[in-house]
């Protein structure tokens, strides 16, 4: 059997080449997440190289969080699990308080040119278009959160065909299921804010009062950013905590 061709920049060292390969299957859905990648004997025969060489390259993938190793079992594509990201920072709670998943409304979907801010963030040319969901977070029809979401249009265009009550609480398996679009991980920035008055009235705030920011971009497997979200919730609903050791 021939061995695979390992492309990209020769310069690089051959672990890193081949770590870049592997991210790339992942990337395209060759290798799904949650399903194992092949083990260390297949990639050594498959493209060639040592076992050494295999194994650097899967423990980088490893130690950046896209592999997983189960003891045993095998290597797989790590699924991050964002169901409860935000929910770190505000609390879910009804009037009893009880805890709570959010419902999900989108309020408006559509397509046009981002802002300089997104455009930036999302890697887009000037004149490339966005879909731009706006989204409110309720417990017991209370708003908790006001979301506005753009994602490449390029990208995400089959959305736009889908009526907007059909849409998932979760969008992360939502983008995967009807556009292929998998998100690998997410950075988050946190800003404090005051809402202005149309975000009082929607937040059911006062005009003014502090608002917590949590500004995050989402990365498919390939690092190339897929969604740029802006969630925004009143100050009394927020809480940091982090555990040191």
């Amino acid at each position: 059997m021939t061995p695979n061709h390992l492309g990209h920049d020769e310069r690089l060292p051959l672990y890193q080449r081949l770590r870049d390969e592997i991210v790339a299957k992942i990337a395209v859905g060759e290798w799904l997440p949650g399903e194992a990648i092949p083990t260390e004997a297949e990639l050594t025969r498959s493209y060639g190289v040592a076992v050494g060489t295999v194994r650097k390259a899967v423990d980088t993938l490893v130690s950046e969080g896209l592999l997983l190793r189960a003891q045993g079992r095998g290597t797989f594509v790590r699924r991050p699990n964002f169901d409860g990201s935000l929910f770190r920072f505000f609390r879910q709670v009804n009037a009893s308080g009880e805890s709570q998943v959010p419902q999900s409304l989108i309020l408006t979907r559509t397509q046009e040119p981002p802002p300089a801010q997104v455009r930036q963030a999302l890697n887009l040319a000037v004149g490339e278009t966005t879909l731009c969901l706006e989204r409110l977070r309720l417990i017991e029809g209370q708003p908790l959160l006001h979301e506005q979401i753009w994602l490449p249009a390029a990208k995400f265009g089959p959305l736009l065909a889908i009526d907007l009550s059909d849409f998932g609480t979760l969008l992360y398996p939502f983008y995967e299921e009807h556009c292929g679009m998998r998100v690998a991980s997410a950075r988050e920035t946190l800003t404090v804010t005051s809402a202005d008055e149309a975000l009082a009235g929607v937040l059911q705030v006062a005009v003014d009062s502090p608002v917590v920011v949590v500004e995050r971009v989402a990365l498919g497997y390939d690092r190339q950013p897929l969604e740029y979200r802006l969630s925004r919730g009143a100050a009394d609903t927020f809480r940091y905590q982090v555990e040191i050791s």
